[in-house]
């Protein structure tokens, strides 16, 4: 029998609720230069989903008003956002300036056009969280496409140049994504090794490792049933459920808000449209109280096991 998540929640005499709002994950569109497969964003080049500026705007009104202290731009690749650099600008201009993390596709430097990204990210002190889900080319290449691996190495050595990586302040971290179905090692040896790989043989730096599970949700779902293996991987990931999880998932202290300003619990929530909710009432994040926001309820589902498998799973890498 398949138990469900909050069952699984409830056998281990779990709740998950939330506590104040310490991130304001912003998915600002799902434009992308690249169509990795295990993209649970659907991101492509040919995506029209890009945040407007009037909504830009209300969102940074709203946000001046709060104390949350960490904003998280994702996509698709948010460099390729109209409003990206005016977001990170009046967010660092803030009375009390918030820390600002990029989810940095690290191609997007090599692509014409873009050659502006490396400098204005350092300028700001933008936090980077870049894909790199292996250190040897042909893992790469098969997740995220040809020719990724060459343009992410070279992207790194121009952050390295400019300091990421090396200079407080210039972070510089990576994220691990298997190449299929199963889950992620342990975290602590994985950087260890892709540490040494990484400056041995390209003279690249580096602050942190993150392993982040592959989410059965759009492309990577779309793969699995290709394959056959959608059941086997759902099993895996319930089997694997760890209740030490809980308590350092992502869901209890961001908000996630989509281009158009909708709330969601998680980023994953957001490509299932399961949006943040109290009595059928969806919320636009400027309705937000933030001091009151902790008492609604957090949507799960299936996917939450992947969440909660092994050493668990956020944007933040391994829970445990």
């Amino acid at each position: 029998m398949n138990v469900s998540f909050d069952q699984a929640l409830t056998a281990h005499h779990l709740t998950l609720s939330r506590r104040s709002p310490e991130i304001l994950q912003l998915n600002v569109g799902k434009l992308c230069n690249l169509t990795c497969s295990h993209c649970h964003v659907n991101a492509g080049p040919a995506r029209k989903e890009i945040i407007e500026s009037q909504t830009v705007d209300r969102i940074l009104t709203w946000l001046e008003s709060t104390d949350i202290p960490v904003v998280d731009l994702t996509g698709g690749s948010p460099e390729m956002i109209p409003d990206f650099r005016r977001i990170i600008e009046k967010v660092r201009q803030f009375k009390t300036p918030r820390r600002v993390i990029d989810r940095l596709n690290a191609t997007i430097i090599e692509e014409p056009g873009y050659e502006w990204v490396p400098g204005f990210l350092a300028k700001h002190e933008v936090e980077i969280i870049a894909s790199m889900p292996c250190y040897q080319p042909d893992n790469v290449e098969a997740q995220r496409g040809e020719g990724v691996f060459d343009a992410s190495i070279n992207a790194f050595k121009k952050l390295n140049k400019l300091g990421y990586g090396t200079q407080p302040g210039l972070l510089l971290n990576f994220v691990y994504n298997p190449n299929g179905a199963f889950l992620p090692p342990d975290q602590k040896q994985l950087e260890a090794d892709y540490r040494k790989a990484m400056k041995e043989h390209f003279g690249i730096s580096f602050n942190s490792l993150y392993c982040i599970a592959n989410m059965p949700i759009a492309r990577f779902t779309s793969y699995l049933k290709r394959e056959n293996r959608l059941a086997d991987y759902m099993l895996l990931l319930r089997n694997a459920f760890n209740p030490k999880t809980i308590d350092n998932l992502m869901c209890r202290d961001t908000i996630n808000v989509n281009w158009l300003g909708e709330v969601f619990d998680c980023d994953f929530n957001q490509m299932l449209k399961l949006p943040t909710q109290e009595s059928g009432r969806h919320f636009k994040v400027w309705d937000i109280n933030p001091k009151t926001f902790s008492k609604l309820p957090i949507q799960t589902g299936s996917h939450c096991f992947g969440c909660t498998a092994g050493s668990g799973s956020s944007c933040g890498g391994s829970l445990t």
